[in-house]
């Protein structure tokens, strides 16, 4: 990539994907965040230009800059990347840090964060829009769906899969071979050994729902 790039998100996560573009030599251009208190302001040396709807600077994504999500709120996640698809046509940019392990067979789609450490095993398929936090473990043979959020030091063991909108807590494990359904909830430090309905909460070891 050798465009630099448009931040959303003037945040801790926004501040570590700034490190992580920092991390492979790219430069970030500025923060856009719909907090006016934070117009004009700066993370590191890097400014916060205005509202993440701004058309000033929405029109230099996909011609002179790229644009990534940082945003933890699902719902405000998903709005900014329809904003940039309708408005831009272009999706965001991944932000994967230099310190990570990515099997040459993986494939990871578009504006995803993973952070230092991540190990991404062969063949694992990682959609769109997901978060994965430093040390996560995605071993072969994995799939997360749309905007799967991992915690730190969790590991998704071989043949599992996270349906849509699964939130994984720091710490945990999801052994080989079981399916999380969408919007479920795994807690820190749970040990999930079979399968997660849809929607549902787990925790503990074994996980049970809560």
């Amino acid at each position: 990539m050798e465009n630099p790039v448009i931040i959303f998100g003037a945040n801790s996560l926004g501040q570590a994907a700034m490190e992580i573009f920092e991390s492979n030599d790219i430069v970030v251009y500025g923060f856009l965040d719909d907090d006016e208190k934070l117009h004009g302001t700066e993370l590191g040396e890097i400014a916060v230009l205005g509202r993440t709807d701004d058309q000033g600077y929405l029109k230099l994504i996909g011609k002179k800059c790229e644009g990534f999500i940082a945003e933890d709120d699902r719902e405000l996640r998903k709005g900014i990347v329809k904003l940039m698809i309708e408005r831009r046509k272009k999706m965001p940019v991944n932000a994967i840090h230099s310190n990570t392990e990515i099997a040459p067979t993986a494939h990871i789609g578009h504006g995803n964060f993973i952070n230092s450490g991540v190990v991404v095993g062969a063949n694992a398929k990682i959609a769109n829009h997901c978060l994965i936090n430093t040390n996560a473990t995605i071993d072969y043979s994995t799939e997360l769906g749309d905007l799967v959020q991992i915690g730190a030091g969790a590991v998704i063991s071989s043949g599992a899969k996270l349906e849509e909108n699964v939130f994984v807590g720091a710490g945990s494990t999801i052994v080989s071979g079981v399916t999380v359904g969408k919007n479920a909830r795994i807690g820190a430090g749970s040990v999930v050994i079979g399968d997660v309905e849809e929607g549902k909460t787990v925790f503990g070891n074994p996980a049970k729902e809560v």
